[in-house]
């Protein structure tokens, strides 16, 4: 079994594991009805259409 000679330093851990921990950059699409940015894979906020398709009745102020 391989055993290391030598403990890891703090800093050469953490250089190691600092890729892992970027964040993802936010995509954000257009409402193909309304054309307000909105989050992918979610009912649109302002106009409630989701795959072309009403699904929140949403009150115009």
């Amino acid at each position: 079994m391989a055993v290391p000679k030598r403990r890891t330093s703090k800093t050469r851990k953490n250089k190691r594991r600092a890729s892992s921990y970027k964040l993802p950059l936010v995509t954000i699409h257009t409402c193909p009805n309304c054309h307000e940015p909105k989050l992918p894979h979610r009912v649109c906020k302002s106009c409630g259409h989701y795959k072309g398709e009403e699904v929140l009745a949403v009150e115009n102020e």
